[in-house]
């Protein structure tokens, strides 16, 4: 057990990592992750996605994120935690590096660790691209 302790998670700690990804700030985003956190992507070919395990891989998959669509933003944000779980709901919307746009509801699903975001589970609605 640790000596220290630390601050837990709260609904303004998620406010606060929604702000970090709107400045596409990955340096920002990793300080509230533990070491060995799990980022589950909205699609991939597994149950749950594409699954990324550690803060490197983390980090690339939110950096691809910004690059694929640089304008990328995560409106209307609404940041719900009760113990060690927390939801954010959040509106997406950006355009894709080949042109098209994207506007759809989702959410994350958190998982907290020592006031830190061990797992988070994004969910997006699918749906056809739009014209730029």
């Amino acid at each position: 057990m640790s000596d220290t302790l630390t601050a837990p998670a709260t609904a303004a700690t998620l406010a606060a990592f929604s702000d970090a990804f709107n400045r596409h700030d990955a340096n920002a985003l990793m300080g509230f992750m533990t070491e060995d956190c799990v980022f589950d992507a909205a699609g991939g070919p597994d149950i749950h996605g594409t699954r990324f395990v550690g803060r490197d891989a983390v980090r690339a998959a939110f950096e691809a994120v910004f690059k694929t669509f640089p304008d990328a933003h995560w409106g209307h944000g609404r940041h719900y935690v009760t113990g060690e779980r927390g939801v954010s709901e959040w509106v997406f919307t950006g355009t894709h590096a080949e042109g098209w746009r994207i506007e759809a509801e989702g959410c994350d699903l958190f998982e907290f660790r020592d006031g830190l975001i061990a797992v988070k589970r994004a969910f997006r609605k699918e749906r056809p691209k739009q014209p730029a």
